[in-house]
């Protein structure tokens, strides 16, 4: 087996999804991932527009395509930044301790920090983390984090 786990990863970004900004959070993500027993099975660059990212976070949990989405971007306070929104339209139960954990861990780098938005959630049996849009940002975040959204996603496959 690839990896131990099957993941997903949404960018939410108008100017990435125009071709006016490389997106670099996504490929990130996917290196960290794979260097941690993930196999990323779907990668996708969508604009910020919540009807459309909600639908593809549910298509990915409902057709049981990865069992962890990661996104990043759209958890600013760009007047169109919708990804939490998204997320919640689309989960069933709400995680809200890794989005706070992450604020806390990440606040002793940048108080800017406490102005993230993100959020987590379980749709059916896949877990959905917002991660933020800067680089840096995600790096630091998701290298906190994955230890437990890994025991969590074991968790809500019944493995542990």
């Amino acid at each position: 087996m690839m990896g131990k786990f099957k993941a997903a990863i949404i960018t939410s970004s108008d100017s990435g999804y125009a071709g006016e900004r490389e997106d670099k959070s996504g490929p990130l993500i996917r290196e960290i991932l794979e260097g941690n027993d993930y196999e990323v099975v779907h990668s996708i660059l969508l604009p910020d527009e919540r009807k459309m990212l909600a639908a593809e976070m549910a298509r990915i949990a409902d057709e049981g395509l990865a069992e962890l989405i990661l996104t990043t971007g759209g958890t600013g306070f760009s007047p169109r930044d919708c990804m939490p929104e998204a997320t919640m339209d689309v989960t069933e139960r709400l995680v809200p301790g890794i989005p706070e954990a992450m604020r806390a861990y990440m606040m002793s780098l940048t108080k800017r920090s406490m102005l993230n938005r993100c959020a987590a959630g379980i749709r059916g049996d896949v877990l959905i983390v917002n991660l933020p849009g800067k680089e840096g940002a995600v790096k630091a975040a998701l290298e906190y984090l994955l230890p437990e959204i890994s025991h969590a996603a074991e968790v809500i496959k019944g493995e542990k």
